[in-house]
This record gives structure tokens, sequence and C-alpha cells, in this order.
């Protein structure tokens, strides 16, 4: 396998502002920033000590595809995304390996809240549903089996976005309220579930199944407008089922990092740190990444 990229260093060309799980960001000018994917990858919020190679690529070019399919279906929509163009600050010798794994976007106040959409129990909210009979606190209809549809649409279930080395914690609706005020909450549980069924269609159409996913959104400070954020709808943040293996009352093949966190349960390793991937299960994360990338957005 290709080595992977799990750490940049722009040699100064632009200060760096942070690195989170998997992108390092920097700082372009005043209003822009520098996302760059990495090929880091987390599971139970713990980041491993070797990357999957080219998955920062493959979540970039899905980002942007997901922008322009959501910004065609919902025209109100607005995104940070600005272009995959590498600032002219970077050096030539940077380029090659930056290229297609960055983005320039729009410098804003991020909300400290994961919207968080699910369409099928599955997961942690099929555990919770086991137990109590809610998801997130939220009560849902009784006699659901596993990884079925929640027969009355998909639902907003946000949770805390947590500082790096925390855990997000999985929260009530109005708690999300309280966390950001009215008009912003409601803003974004009502954006978020109409960016999910837009992205569930297009998908679906694809032959892949946006089991769940979480959204994350900012505010432009200059006309107090909500707008999407981060990464949208890829592998990192969403779970994916093939359709043609669905089926309800049993846990699903997934095209996401699910792969990961089973072999990490089973080899009694999570949550812990320090962890390094075998070469194998890299391998077939990788193509798992690959698989979802290419139905999607057809390899573009």
């Amino acid at each position: 396998m290709a080595d992977a990229l799990t750490t940049t260093d722009l040699q100064g060309a632009l200060p760096l502002v942070a690195r989170g799980k998997v992108r390092d960001l920097y700082k372009v000018d005043d209003k822009t920033l520098l996302f760059v994917a990495t090929d880091r990858i987390s599971a139970y919020d713990v980041i491993m000590e070797n990357g999957i190679p080219n998955k920062g690529v493959l979540l970039t070019l899905c980002t942007r595809t997901w922008f322009q399919v959501l910004t065609e279906a919902i025209p109100s929509l607005r995104t940070h995304f600005l272009t995959l163009d590498l600032p002219a600050q970077i050096p030539a010798a940077l380029r090659p390996v930056l290229q297609n794994r960055s983005m320039q976007v729009r410098k804003l106040r991020i909300l400290p809240i994961e919207a968080i959409v699910r369409g099928y129990i599955t997961g942690s909210a099929w555990k919770e549903y086991q137990k109590s009979g809610t998801v997130h606190g939220i009560q849902v209809p009784a006699g659901l089996k596993e990884s079925e549809a929640f027969p009355d649409g998909p639902i907003y279930t946000p949770s805390t976005k947590a500082e790096l080395g925390e855990h997000d914690e999985n929260i009530h609706p109005d708690q999300a309220v309280a966390i950001v005020g009215e008009q912003y909450a409601s803003t974004i549980a009502s954006l978020a579930v109409t960016l999910y069924k837009a992205a569930h269609t297009y998908a679906l159409e694809r032959g892949v199944i946006i089991a769940d996913t979480k959204f994350e959104f900012g505010v432009d400070e200059e006309t107090n407008e909500v707008v999407l954020a981060d990464e949208v709808l890829t592998p990192d943040s969403s779970r994916f089922w093939p359709k043609d293996s669905y089926e309800v009352g049993r846990g699903q093949q997934s095209f996401d990092k699910q792969f990961l966190r089973d072999w990490l349960v089973q080899e009694g390793l999570k949550g812990k740190e320090g962890v390094r991937m075998t070469e194998e299960i890299a391998k077939r994360t990788a193509e798992k990444y690959r698989e979802a990338w290419e139905m999607i957005t057809g390899g573009n």
C-alpha cells in the first residue's frame, strides 16, 4: 500500500489554526481557511497510529460532490466551500500532495452541536431503544426491528461537539436549544433533516442507503445566516449500507469505518490509545471507502 499522510507541514506557508481528528486547518486570510484532509482515521474518538492511504482525497472529493448535489436540490442552501484550488502561498513542492485533499472555505463561527439525522434504527440508537424505547430521549414507535426505517421519517438527534480527545454526548433536541439558542437550533434541526432527505434520495438511486449522518453548521457573522460547514456525507461522518443486501432485523454490511470498529471490539482495543491497524485492516477499510466514493460520485 502507498504511504498514508497522517500529518501536514506547510513549511510556514500558512499559519496552523488547529488539528482535528482528520483535518488540519490553516489560515489563508481573515475570511478564509484551508481545510486539509489527512489520511488519519479515528474510531470511538481515538485516532489510530497509522492512516488509510488516499482517504483524505476521497473524503474531500466526496464532500465536493455532495455540496454540488445539495445546493442543486436546495437552492437556498449556503455552504462554506469556496474552491479545491490551493492558495497562492503554497509552495510548488507541496502542491502534488495537497491537491484534491484540500479545500478553501469561508471562515465561520462554528455552532457547538453535531446535527445527527437518523433514518434507520441502528448503532447507539438501537441499543438505547432496546433498553428504554427511546432514541436520544425521544419516544419513538414501539415494535421496531434493528435496521428498520423510522416509520414517521428521519429524526434529528443532536450531540455535543466535544474537544479533541473528549467524547461527543448524545442529547435531546431541547438541550440543543439551551446550547445554541432557539433561533439557530430550530434552523439546524429542520435544515439537517431536509439535507438528509435530499442526500438519501440521491444515494439510493446509486445503490447506497444512508442510514444516518451528521452535519455541522456555522454562522456567517456578517449576515447571521446558518451555513453548512465541514465535510458532508462521507464514510467518516455517515453510515452507508449497500442497498442490494439490506434486510430488516439484523445489522448491515457497511461502507464506512464499521469494519474498523468491529475489529477494535473483537481485539479488545475499543477506546484504547496507541492502536496500530494491521495491514489487512487498513487495506480492507481503504477498499470500503473507495467503494462508497465510487458509487456515490461515479469516481470523479
